[in-house]
């Protein structure tokens, strides 16, 4: 084997041994730790070197010297160049494995948990076209495809697709995605195809130049399609024409909208939109309750495992019926009208006033009359005169971003001490932070992953908290 050295630098022959966090494999030489880009546990290969610290090292693979019994031919593509599916050359049942052990890990290493009775990890129905939400970019810098000369003047650079990972300004021009269902694909390269042989211009990410910026494909479980075309500033002929080829061309689409963004950054959450065709909203559906999706709305990008992801939740809590429950970071308040018909009351509080609004109206339309919602900071909102005003709540749903819950809601939970805590998180290694201030009141009961992106090295996790009773005093005992 090589000797240990900087950047460049190839070991020969390093076995891989595990799945880092980020979906790396890990591998050792000597004691220099190697994480290798698009190797498997079980994987021999050669590697170089690409970023180097002192006890580490980031590399690529130079040779395959022997493959694991868990990879297989990945079925895209685009596989490696672009940033998604990071994973589609590992059987899914491998995948599921690592995820499992990712979860596992980092509750018994970093929160000191028993994990022996964790439950198995729920695998998504559908491995392929599972996601309900994509988001495309136009640009005028296309990455280039081994063998395109960047020097070749008839070259067209500009590209509808995904970012390269690294390089903002460089997207890559997707032929066909297997995240989303279609009419997912056909929808963005007719677009596409439209743009180019009409002349627009696509947008400069460094210059801010070009007029095309973004698309959006939303779809649901009912069948409704939403389509939003992002422009970078008002071309009234332009927009019109590009949105009169797409209403023609896809009848189906329930809900077209355009947005005029010209801002230097693409959120479009304090921009207008502008409905060309239908409402500006679709519906989702869960168990008979409907939630309205807006162009700005927030809602779990595999519709079939949310729903199996908030059944959990209600198990879990094992509601009575008679229970006030705080539902935390509830952003358009999916989980607080799942639960609200076997509760008695919900309070919501999420930081996005518009999901919020959003939340309201999902009351509204399904007519549930036990929820109430507030908009703020949550380690602003959940004081102790919250507290107070709306009551001890008996049962704590938390449903924090992959950064985990802020240290004083951590701290404001074993203040309240509410006799169960459902924690759903996206991020076990933040949750497991949590779970070790959480865990000196309260017990660990049940454990369930959940996979939601297949092909990734993202898992959902939930985990049931009871408060620990207090032990009996002298005179209790006696």
């Amino acid at each position: 084997m090589s000797r240990k050295g900087p950047k460049n630098q190839v070991f020969e022959n390093v076995s891989i041994i595990d799945i880092a966090e980020e979906g790396k494999g890990v591998g050792k030489a000597d004691d220099f730790v190697l994480f290798v880009e698009k190797a498997i546990p079980g994987d021999v290969v050669d590697v170089m070197v690409y970023r180097a610290k002192k006890n580490f090292g980031e590399a690529r693979i130079v040779d395959l010297k022997k493959a694991s019994e868990h990879r297989v031919k990945p079925f895209c593509e685009h596989f490696g160049t672009c940033g998604g599916c990071k994973w589609q050359h590992m059987t899914y049942d491998a995948q599921l494995q690592f995820k499992q052990k990712s979860v596992s890990d980092a509750l018994s290493r970093l929160a000191k948990i028993e994990v022996g009775d964790m439950l198995p990890i729920i695998a998504s129905p559908a491995d392929r076209y599972y996601r309900n939400k994509l988001e495309f970019t136009f640009s005028n810098k296309r990455w280039l495809y081994d063998g395109e000369n960047r020097e070749d003047e008839t070259l067209n650079m500009n590209a509808l697709g995904f970012h390269i990972p690294g390089r903002f300004d460089k997207i890559l021009d997707v032929h066909h995605c297997y995240l989303q269902a279609e009419p997912s694909n056909d929808i963005r390269n007719k677009i596409d195809e439209f743009a180019k042989q009409n002349g627009y211009t696509y947008y400069d990410l460094r210059s801010h130049e070009g007029n095309l910026r973004n698309l959006i494909i939303r779809t649901s479980s009912t069948g409704e399609l939403m389509v939003i075309v992002v422009f970078a500033y008002a071309d009234e002929e332009a927009v019109n024409k590009l949105m009169n080829f797409v209403e023609a061309e896809f009848p189906e689409i329930t809900s077209l909208l355009y947005i005029l963004n010209e801002k230097k950054n693409d959120t479009i959450f304090d921009q207008d939109v502008v409905a060309w065709k239908g409402p500006e909203y679709i519906h989702e559906e869960m168990l008979g309750i409907q939630f309205r999706i807006g162009p700005k709305s927030f809602y779990q990008t595999n519709s079939i495992q949310a729903l199996r992801l908030y059944e959990i939740t209600r198990d879990f809590a094992g509601f009575k019926g008679d229970e006030l429950v705080y539902d935390l970071y509830t952003g358009a308040g999916t989980i607080a009208n799942f639960v609200a018909g076997n509760v008695k009351e919900v309070v919501g509080v999420e930081y996005v006033p518009s999901a919020i609004e959003d939340a309201k109206i999902n009351s509204a339309i399904n007519n549930i009359t036990n929820t109430k919602f507030y908009a703020g900071d949550m380690k602003d909102v959940l004081s102790a005169e919250f507290v107070v005003e709306h009551g001890k709540p008996h049962v704590i749903i938390t449903d924090p971003p992959r950064a985990g819950m802020h240290p004083d809601v951590v701290a404001r939970l074993m203040e309240i001490e509410a006799e169960k805590i459902v924690y759903v998180s996206c991020n076990a290694a933040t949750q497991a932070r949590d779970l070790l201030v959480l865990k000196e009141k309260y017990d660990t009961v049940k454990i369930q992953p959940v996979d939601m992106f297949p092909h990734t090295q993202h898992v959902e996790n939930v985990v049931l908290l009871k408060l620990r009773p207090l032990p009996a005093s002298p005179k209790e005992k006696s």
